[in-house]
């Protein structure tokens, strides 16, 4: 018996070069909207260098940059509307943020604040989840519900190359593809899962070639071209949004920094690799390049622009380092609507524990 390994290679979508150059059809976007591009990815890198900063300094807890991602959250945020529901990990914070989310908001979840784990309600946006996938069956839910309801409200799901290999993601993939739920897989290839290489986790070349075995659309798209991003992300937005199903959306992208500030990628990652894909493939310099050939970014620009956001990080963080602590024993109250007798007992011992000094 003959056998054979079917390829279901998929090429790599892309429209600005990696030097900025223009090698496929542009979106119909204003100038304005470019430029607010450029400023959102500009103020999320400085926001992620930040937030870095401020963990070394033990002012927040343990943090996750995003730096080298930028074009590939804020390219497919734009292309959704504020009422679509989006399922994301903790490594989409510059997304979160260009969706809405407060700043200060965003600091207040990383230095474990309970008020930091609620999204705030004029969004549809789930609690940022931890668990690796443990969203994506949340948000297939979210659009079957949107579809049955007769809305046109979509879903999207953001998780990593890692969490692309959890069984979460296969029953998420086969279902919404059964009942072609409005629901959006996006899926950050920044080619490392912590410490294991794509080429470790996977035998397919790519990721989004797995769409096939689900019979949905499947689209790989260079990540790091925040153009190419919100053409895939738009073009996957309308098919849901028309009843065609769902879509899974490969955004090739790599993640600059550690993949914690617990980690240190130094122990495992190549820094010739680290080095190309920061002098050659940054997302930033290749849309600012593209901005700069349309004449309409220049170095003052940039410098007013770069002020202007560090102002308003600064702001952020005063205002999430002023907000009312949290009570120690708040852990308590949400777990259950009434508080169960053990449960009950163990938060009078541990307030009687914190009264007398103990564990401060």
């Amino acid at each position: 018996m003959k056998t054979y390994t079917a390829d279901f290679g998929v090429s790599m979508y892309q429209i600005l070069a990696e030097d900025g150059s223009v090698r496929g059809d542009l979106p119909e976007l204003s100038d304005d909207k470019l430029i607010e591009f450029y400023k959102w990815m500009l103020l999320t890198r400085l926001y992620d260098q930040r937030a870095f900063n401020l963990q070394r300094q033990g002012r927040i807890g343990t943090y996750a940059p995003f730096s080298g991602q930028e074009a590939a959250q804020i390219g497919s945020f734009a292309a959704l509307k504020n009422t679509d529901w989006l399922a994301t990990s903790y490594r989409e914070m510059a997304g979160l943020i260009y969706h809405g989310l407060p700043m200060e908001h965003a600091l207040l979840y990383s230095m474990g604040h309970p008020d930091g784990g609620k999204m705030p309600t004029n969004l549809n946006v789930l609690p940022v989840q931890i668990i690796i996938a443990g969203q994506v069956l949340h948000a297939v839910g979210a659009g079957l519900a949107s579809k049955l309801r007769g809305e046109s409200n979509i879903a999207v799901t953001y998780y990593g190359d890692g969490a692309s290999s959890q069984g979460d993601v296969h029953e998420a993939m086969n279902f919404a593809a059964v009942y072609k739920a409005p629901v959006i897989f996006f899926c950050q290839n920044n080619h490392w899962a912590i410490s294991v290489p794509v080429s470790k986790q996977m035998a397919t070349p790519t990721i989004a070639q797995k769409a096939v075995a689900y019979g949905m659309e499947g689209i790989r798209v260079d990540g790091n071209d925040v153009l190419a991003v919100y053409s895939a992300m738009k073009y996957a937005a309308d098919r849901a949004r028309s009843g065609e199903g769902p879509t899974l959306i490969e955004a090739v992208t790599y993640r600059l920094g550690s993949h914690t500030t617990a980690d240190d990628p130094t122990r495992y990652r190549n820094e010739t690799e680290l080095k190309e894909w920061q002098e050659k493939r940054d997302p930033l310099i290749r849309f600012r390049i593209f901005l700069e050939n349309k004449g309409i970014w220049n170095e003052q620009q940039e410098n007013e622009w770069r002020e202007e956001a560090k102002q308003k990080i600064d702001a952020a963080v005063e205002k999430a380092e002023s907000h009312p602590k949290a009570e120690p024993s708040s852990f308590f109250d949400h777990v259950y609507a009434d508080l169960t007798g053990p449960l009950a007992e163990q938060k009078q011992d541990f307030v009687q524990r914190l009264n007398q000094g103990e564990g401060r």
